[in-house]
């Protein structure tokens, strides 16, 4: 066992693997970048499919649509494991190791684990609208024993991450997993990103937990629709299309946010 440990802790701190890992965040980016200029037509008037299973169709479309779709799916995976040996094993130099960090580390292996089964799902050619997807998840956990208070609690869960989110960017709390440039501007623009990404994310996150407790107290479960039917549900809203168009250059500021944390994550 302590040889296999030994092994796992190895691989872990490989500069190699360390190097796929994070452009794991970099694919987070652009999924989100993407999203966010979605978002961006949506507020304009336009259709599309404002969630994490539009931005992967968008990039299954490309010329390279598969070859690109592999390689997302590769680095979120290892990205996964990356933060799920950080929860087991510790971080590199021991920087770090208190309980609320691995527990930092087990949720962002759960996000990225789920992230790389959507990706893989688009590959094999199964993947699903997951607006819909949402909805039918709703509607089964309802019917189950104390579903209605699952859902409820998920909700709530959402909702309160949403505000974590706000507030980490609020007080720019995120700066301490970062190596900031030295540089004035650049320094800047990581913090400017930070800020925005982070509270335009809280906000998305909020909406969507949302409506889960909304959908689950009026019994309406396709009324709970995920990201995708947050935003679009936020258009409908006085002056909806300004506070979405100003939530999709949040979320595309995120996803620039999510590509300087890959180059500048401190191990």
């Amino acid at each position: 066992m302590r040889k296999a440990a030994g092994v796992a802790e190895e691989a872990a701190n490989s500069r190699t693997f360390a190097a796929v890992a994070r452009a794991g965040y970099v694919v987070s980016g652009l999924l989100h970048l993407l999203i966010g200029v979605i978002a961006l037509q949506l507020a304009v008037g336009r259709g599309g499919e404002a969630d994490v299973s539009g931005a992967v169709t968008e990039l299954a479309r490309q010329p390279a649509g598969p070859f690109l779709l592999w390689a997302c799916f590769a680095a979120c995976a290892a990205l996964a494991l990356w933060q799920l040996g950080n929860a087991i094993l510790g971080f590199r130099g021991g920087v770090g190791n208190k309980l609320t960090k691995r527990l930092s580390a087990v949720g962002q292996a759960i996000v990225f684990a789920g992230l790389a089964a959507t990706i893989v799902s688009f590959v094999a050619g199964k993947g699903q609208n997951s607006r819909e997807s949402t909805s039918d998840y709703t509607v089964t956990l309802m019917k189950a024993p104390f579903g209605m208070f699952l859902l409820i609690a998920i909700g709530a869960g959402i909702a309160i991450t949403g505000i974590v989110f706000a507030v980490r960017g609020f007080r720019q709390k995120f700066t301490k997993d970062l190596s900031l440039s030295s540089h004035q501007s650049v320094r800047k623009f990581q913090l400017g990103v930070g800020v925005v990404g982070y509270i335009a994310k809280g906000i998305a996150l909020f909406l969507v937990g949302l409506l889960v407790v909304i959908a689950t107290v009026r019994a309406e479960p396709e009324q709970s629709t995920g990201l995708d039917g947050s935003l679009k549900a936020l258009r409908e809203q006085p002056y909806g299309v300004y506070l979405l168009a100003a939530v999709a250059l949040g979320l595309i500021a995120y996803g620039l946010f999510l590509m300087v944390k890959a180059r500048t994550l401190r191990t």
